[in-house]
């Protein structure tokens, strides 16, 4: 069920110190266990945004986090770096959407995935595996993992349901390098985060000076300790860090400027206008839930509200919405806590309400 949105003259109130998603937010935060950082902005850039709680527990208890503390993006990867990549391969002629792989990508052919198509990859409609379990089934090198995910079989037929998977950005990640003829990591920054100031954006492994500033997340056994600066994604770690699933670290700060970005695309963005707008509409084809080209859309509106969001398995999660023309962060490290996901769905539910209706 959706609920009335505020209108654009109550949100700089909405957003302002001790307003009410500060106040929100801070209430939040202590059902969560996990500080939070947040923001709400629109075309123009961020109206207001503020920072709660802690950031971890034992030594990371003296550490409050701010809009310059780095998080790890988890699946927000597939937004921020993945999903701009293939705009700019969609919008040079390089990456057709609809043709299966197995017809104009060689590594593809005559494998299950080749009768896959770029956009069910990007719609999570491609019918791939609901798992990873890379090491299990690969072993830990990058080239056997790159050759079992292409050679993988399929789930189901394509275009038959909507499931997402972590195999469906780890593919498209391949055939975005493969096109762009570098690593994604190296596309991401070229094509997204320099042209958008995004100095913090960054895949890990992080130096001793980020690391410093990053919230950290999960106590890992084998790391002897909790990671920090190191992606927590097991698949992507697997991969050294860059995949298109997950891998990035970035702040409030430079997140804010990609979601304005969204809203007022700058001249010369290689993955502007058309890509934006084709992507944050439905490409389900009716099947549920409803998802655009990497953005599903937010649980608890309808299609027709037009209000995106992407989470990412850390805590990390943004909204925007053209229609209304505002969008907004919210930056937690739930799983250094614990991997309780309620308190979260909550507090993300209501910060959603407030902002989008």
């Amino acid at each position: 069920m959706s609920h009335r949105a505020p209108g654009a003259d109550r949100l700089p109130a909405l957003a302002a110190p001790g307003g009410e998603l500060d106040r929100l937010v801070r209430e939040g935060v202590r059902a969560v266990g996990a500080g939070a950082v947040w923001a709400v902005g629109d075309a123009a850039g961020t109206l207001g945004g503020g920072s709660h709680g802690r950031l971890g527990l034992g030594p990371y208890a003296e550490l409050e986090p701010g809009p310059d503390t780095l998080y790890d993006l988890a699946s927000l990867t597939k937004i921020v770096a993945l999903w701009p990549c293939a705009g700019v391969l969609r919008q040079s002629g390089r990456l057709p959407l609809d043709e299966p792989l197995g017809r104009w990508w060689p590594p593809a052919a005559g494998h299950p995935v080749g009768a896959v198509t770029a956009r069910g990859l990007l719609a999570h409609t491609a019918g791939m595996l609901p798992y990873t379990r890379f090491e299990s089934l690969y072993g830990p090198e990058p080239a056997a993992i790159r050759a079992g995910v292409i050679a993988a079989p399929v789930a189901r037929a394509p275009g038959t349901a909507v499931e997402y998977t972590d195999r469906a950005a780890v593919l498209l990640g391949y055939l975005v390098e493969d096109l762009g003829g570098a690593p994604l990591d190296v596309l991401a920054e070229r094509w997204a985060w320099h042209p958008l100031g995004m100095a913090d954006t960054r895949y890990g492994p992080l130096g001793a000076a980020l690391t410093a500033r990053t919230a950290p997340t999960e106590y890992e056994a084998r790391a002897g300790g909790h990671l920090r600066g190191v992606v927590h994604d097991p698949s992507a770690r697997l991969l050294g860090g860059v995949s298109g699933n997950a891998g990035a670290f970035s702040t409030a700060r430079d997140l804010a400027r990609f979601l304005t970005a969204l809203l007022a695309p700058p001249p010369g963005l290689l993955w502007g206008e058309p890509w934006i707008r084709e992507s944050l509409r439905e490409q389900t084809g009716g099947l549920r839930p409803a998802r655009g080209l990497s953005w599903l859309y937010a649980p608890g509106t309808e299609p027709a509200d037009g209000t995106f969001v992407h989470y990412g398995f850390t805590g990390t999660g943004f909204w925007v919405s053209p229609r209304l023309g505002r969008w907004a962060l919210l930056l937690t490290n739930k799983v250094h806590y614990d991997r309780l996901t309620q308190p979260l769905t909550d507090l993300r539910n209501a910060f959603r309400r407030a902002v989008f209706g």
